[in-house]
């Protein structure tokens, strides 16, 4: 049987820790790789048009040596694509660029006081964006 996630009770403040909830996008029945091929650069984009969006590749976790199965896709767009200067852009909505910060991080959790350091926006806006009952690209609170 499915774990069924609870929505909290607490209200989030600029100090709640958000991330990609990669399992709202099969829960709401969307295919998130055909959005993440949207972001890749132009040289992947191109490498891509041929490749099975759905190939798992393994990658190492730089920082704790541990080697996990991802989706192959996701591995090129945090491995290079979130890497290039063009990423992330001031034509980006505020929600494509918070989900992209959080690509180019390998979506460890960040708060919207962090994420307005790096995008030079309110962090209150950022948490009324990210906070309400809408839930936009699976940009969620962390439940730990």
């Amino acid at each position: 049987m499915a774990e069924i996630k609870r929505m909290s009770l607490v209200k989030p403040t600029v100090k709640t820790r958000y991330h990609i909830d990669f399992d709202w996008w099969s829960q709401n029945e969307r295919d998130w790789r055909v959005y993440l091929h949207s972001f890749l650069c132009p040289e992947h984009r191109q490498a891509f048009a041929d490749i099975d969006l759905y190939e798992q590749v393994d990658w190492v976790d730089p920082d704790t040596g541990e080697v996990q199965r991802v989706d192959g896709l996701q591995n090129i767009l945090i491995t290079h694509c979130a890497k290039q200067r063009s990423f992330i852009n001031q034509h980006s909505t505020l929600v494509d660029s918070v989900f992209r910060i959080f690509l180019a991080n390998g979506n460890t959790p960040l708060t919207p006081d962090e994420l307005a350091e790096q995008l030079g926006r309110d962090p209150v806006i950022i948490l009324k964006t990210i906070s309400g009952l809408r839930v936009y690209k699976g940009l969620r609170p962390c439940l730990d």
